[in-house]
């Protein structure tokens, strides 16, 4: 039927028990409890799931029989993760666990990590920055952050509703607001300040034309990500 909605299984989420029952192979224990999926912007086929158990499996629409890569870094249920909307390889993920992860999905373990001291329900990237995110909180907080400004700390922190709990988070694509739901059926509209929102522009020549051959605006975003991954590296190394 043309007016029907059919749902079409992808794939089962195997509960992995984290034993290896030989030298190659992690047993499996059952079923995990997924909570939150993001297909990739760029590379339809990838996408992520994160689960009740901590842990965010990689997966292809192309191997619907086995992960493409398991992600270890939170200890508690994992709520929300996205894909950057400019890097093809970057993804964020939120949990219960009181922090936010950023990672790259060829490797295994956070690029960075950042403790809100609360559990973290939903977290959402700009659509406007490479760098930028915004995360909120059970006690009622939203945290924005870029991470081309300062990696370490939240720019900016901001109490949205007292006695209840925050639920979601979205920017709007076209205005500098975001949109914070709560558990008592709100929504809240916010304003971005400024400094908020500042895209980063293409250089210009002296008469303030783009520079011909210059980097596209997409590619801007992406240099701006991989120069944080850098520094990063660096910090580590």
């Amino acid at each position: 039927m043309k007016n029907k909605l059919e749902s079409e299984e992808v794939m089962e989420l195997k509960l992995m028990s984290g034993v290896a029952a030989d030298d190659d192979e992690t047993s499996l224990t059952g079923l995990a409890g997924g909570l939150c999926f993001d297909f990739n912007k760029q590379s339809e086929h990838l996408f992520l799931v994160g689960t009740e158990e901590g842990k965010i499996h990689k997966c292809s629409k192309a191997f619907t029989g086995q992960y493409l890569e398991t992600y270890e870094g939170h200890s508690m249920a994992v709520y929300t993760v996205r894909w950057n909307p400019f890097h093809p390889n970057i993804f964020i993920s939120a949990s219960a666990d009181w922090t936010v992860k950023l990672w790259d999905h060829s490797q295994k373990t956070a690029v960075l990590s950042f403790d809100l001291a609360q559990s973290v329900g939903d977290v959402a990237w700009a659509p406007y920055s490479s760098t930028v995110f915004t995360a909120i909180t059970n006690d009622g907080l939203v945290h924005c952050y870029d991470l081309n400004v300062n990696r370490n700390e939240r720019i900016c922190t901001q109490k949205v509703v007292k006695r209840a709990k925050l639920t979601h988070v979205a920017f709007n694509s076209h205005d500098p607001i975001i949109l914070v739901g709560d558990d008592r059926g709100g929504v809240n509209c916010l304003k971005l300040s400024p400094n908020l929102r500042r895209p980063t522009e293409p250089p210009v020549d002296e008469s303030g034309d783009p520079i011909a051959g210059g980097q596209s605006a997409l590619e801007l975003q992406i240099a701006k990500m991989d120069h944080l991954l850098d520094m990063v590296k660096e910090t580590v190394e």
